[in-house]
């Protein structure tokens, strides 16, 4: 029986965080710090995703969710609750880290401390299981990467990360699958050796 409420509690629990970033964000437009403050802390390693997943440059993508979260301050009186309240704040990063690459060819591998700088103690993974996953995540294109982390550090549906990239939902749908097998083609066979 609980198994049918799961689906049920996690649709709960994930309106329960659209209203409270939504309360955060009417609280910014007010100028309240604090609620930026709380908006950072809960949302800051799914801006860095997103601004590392296009920039590949830690130093860069550190630069871009920092100026994503000013921007958030200078325009929070402008958002509308009438979607995601973090896809629009992954739209933000998105655009600086368009607008950052426009200003120079900045794209390279990410190295070892682009991938460190994630939040370790958010993702839950022990330091061996993190190296096999930045493996297995390195080894998917650029897309590829950007769908599996806002799914997976962003906690996006499909659908929104559809619409954060600027991709059909079938488009979305087809590389995160094919991400998922790719890596877990990569991490069985890191496990055999």
């Amino acid at each position: 029986m609980w198994i049918a409420m799961g689906p049920q509690t996690t649709e709960q629990a994930g309106r329960a965080e659209q209203e409270e970033l939504e309360r955060l964000l009417a609280g910014i437009a007010q100028g309240d710090r604090e609620a930026l403050a709380e908006l950072y802390c809960r949302t800051r390693a799914a801006v860095y995703a997103m601004a590392l997943s296009f920039l590949k440059n830690a130093q860069d993508a550190q630069d871009v969710t920092q100026d994503a979260f000013v921007q958030v301050w200078d325009h929070a009186p402008q958002y509308r609750p009438q979607g995601s309240p973090m896809a629009w704040l992954l739209t933000i990063a998105r655009n600086l880290s368009r607008m950052r690459l426009r200003q120079g060819d900045r794209r390279s591998e990410l190295s070892e401390e682009a991938w460190d700088a994630l939040p370790a103690a958010e993702s839950g993974l022990s330091p061996e299981d993190r190296q096999m996953l930045q493996g297995a995540l390195g080894a998917l294109g650029d897309q590829e990467r950007q769908v599996v982390l806002l799914h997976a550090v962003a906690g996006l549906k499909h659908r929104e990360i559809a619409a954060v990239l600027e991709l059909p939902l079938a488009t979305v749908l087809s590389k995160y699958h094919r991400a998922l097998k790719k890596m877990k083609v990569l991490l069985e066979g890191g496990e055999d050796q």
